[in-house]
């Protein structure tokens, strides 16, 4: 078992993709996709370990990441066969990593994510002590604010009345899971064997930084954002 540390920081990492192939390994704006949440994480200090649950450690190491990597706080864990493949929830491969990484904190989120800064994430690690102190929630992830007309498939409204038209910003909110990141602890995780538990808080995240890369689509997005705050920064 791997030696306690504080915050955990899981970014669950497999070599197969569905619908960009080879994704996780593919260059991203200047270096391979993982390097972008890696390198993020690894700059966050509350982070004690990195742990990468993986059915690709050759590929990483051909891409020059190993076990122990950045003074051991990377640590890669084989995945386990019966847990491999697109179909598998992840919240089974979370199950096992918390079974055998000990941590006060989990903090989970994807490759898919290359924006996500390290602000943010110090922030929602921030929003999560704050709640689960008061007792307010046992867990944290992250949503994106969306303010916006809705239609079902028949054409009648969700969410307004096209009769009586109000401003988009005087909606009601709507929050959408975005998949940027997830915080938690062992107690929560038991509780709904998921990584939200029974009494979650949610953070919103800056929308230019929670795009998920599903899709060529979203890759480009992403990619463009990514070079465009490039050439900003110089």
């Amino acid at each position: 078992m791997v030696q306690s540390s504080k915050v955990v920081a899981l970014l669950p990492m497999k070599a197969h993709s569905a619908r960009v192939k080879s994704k996780n390994f593919r260059e991203f704006a200047g270096k391979p996709l993982f390097r972008w949440i890696l390198d993020t994480l690894l700059s966050v200090d509350e982070i004690d370990k990195v742990v990468i649950n993986t059915d690709a450690r050759q590929i990483l190491s051909d891409h020059g990441l190993n076990d122990g990597d950045a003074d051991g706080r990377v640590v890669l864990r084989d995945r386990k066969p019966e847990i491999c493949g697109d179909l598998v929830s992840m919240n089974l491969v979370l199950a096992d990593d918390v079974e055998n990484v000990e941590a006060d904190t989990y903090l989970m989120t994807h490759t898919t994510n290359p924006l996500l800064s390290a602000g943010a994430i110090r922030a929602a690690l921030a929003k999560y002590r704050e709640v689960t102190e008061q007792g307010a929630a046992d867990s944290l992830f992250t949503v994106n604010r969306i303010q916006t007309r809705f239609y079902r498939d028949d054409m009648s409204p969700v969410n307004h009345d096209p009769d009586n038209l109000i401003r988009t910003q005087d909606l009601e909110a709507w929050f959408e899971e975005n998949s940027n990141l997830y915080i938690f602890n062992r107690d929560s995780f038991a509780r709904t064997q998921a990584r939200i538990g029974a009494k979650p808080a949610m953070y919103e995240t800056p929308p230019l930084e929670s795009i998920d890369i599903d899709n060529a689509d979203q890759w480009m997005l992403a990619e463009a954002v990514a070079l465009y705050d490039r050439k900003v920064e110089l």
